[in-house]
């Protein structure tokens, strides 16, 4: 039989005040409602806790083997309900995300200070991964929410989309494609190409782009991380094609970002949740961060 806390409560108040007028009084209880939680408590118990005479109410063995307990016992309830209320006022936490290495790199970090600001006591986890670890993460509930390009098969999962992200061409400094108001596919692919490995999804993008065009890509160079393939190209080892995301970061390598078009080639980047799955109040709080700075991007 469970026993409601305020039958704990009130054993506790009548063994601290020994006296049950008192007890009544500190809870704002009527004597007769006070008895009755008492009596009650005994009976799912088995035995008497009070031994009780018209002037003093006293402990019994039993009573005084489980006062410590019922006092250990109100200090977790009061803790775990404090934790819970800390939670829900962002005072306390723990989340986890995942999100692909091009938005954890140039957009998450601001985003992450800002939140860092107002709950300095959210503890976060960023699991930097590629899109397709992304998705996978979401669904095997390791990571709330992640932050990926849409997926191509996720039905068991829901895809909100944040902004719409362009393939820009990098080149080195003084390379001569530079001098073109208008860059082409056509024109990068007459240099030797570096680009992503597969199977990954923004390579399989591009394949079927330039594909649909008739156009060929054979990469000279592969890695599967973005950082190295913009290190080879500014050792002019070729040119190659990022998301417009990662501007910045490639113009801190001393790289220009150029437009290209015939096709232009866009992807959507957006939030993975799981569907009927309540996001916790740091991960709401979070999301309202990242749809902030997305609508800042679209504009």
């Amino acid at each position: 039989m469970s026993i409601p806390i305020n039958q704990v409560i009130v054993f506790i108040t009548v063994a601290r005040t020994g006296s049950f007028a008192e007890a009544a009084i500190q809870l704002h209880l009527s004597q007769p409602a006070l008895s009755v939680a008492m009596k009650n408590l005994e009976q799912s118990l088995g035995g008497k806790l009070l031994a009780r005479t018209t002037r003093s109410v006293t402990l019994t063995p039993e009573g005084k083997a489980f006062y410590p307990k019922a006092r250990r016992l109100l200090s977790d309830w009061e803790q775990s309900m404090q934790d819970v209320r800390n939670h829900f006022a962002l005072g306390r936490g723990k989340l986890d995300m995942a999100a692909m290495p091009t938005y954890t790199t140039n957009i998450l970090p601001k985003i992450l200070a800002d939140f860092h600001r107002q709950y300095p006591n959210i503890h976060i986890t960023v699991h930097d991964v590629i899109a397709e670890n992304v998705v996978q993460m979401v669904r095997e509930e390791r990571c709330e929410l992640g932050i990926t390009f849409a997926p191509e098969e996720a039905p068991d999962l829901n895809f909100q989309p944040l902004y719409k992200d362009r393939f820009v061409a990098i080149l080195p400094d003084r390379h001569p494609l530079l001098d073109k108001q208008k860059l082409k596919w056509v024109d990068v692919l007459a240099y030797p190409h570096l680009s992503l490995q597969r199977p990954a999804g923004t390579r399989r993008l591009i394949d079927q782009a330039l594909q649909e065009k008739g156009l060929l890509l054979t990469p000279a160079f592969e890695s599967h991380q973005l950082v190295s393939i913009g290190r080879m190209v500014r050792e002019g080892l070729g040119l190659s094609v990022v998301p417009s995301t990662s501007r910045v970061q490639m113009e801190e390598m001393g790289l220009q970002c150029r437009a290209i078009c015939a096709p232009v080639i866009t992807h959507q980047v957006g939030i993975v949740t799981r569907p009927q799955h309540e996001l916790s109040a740091a991960a709401q709080a979070l999301e309202q961060l990242i749809r902030a700075t997305a609508s800042k991007l679209c504009t």
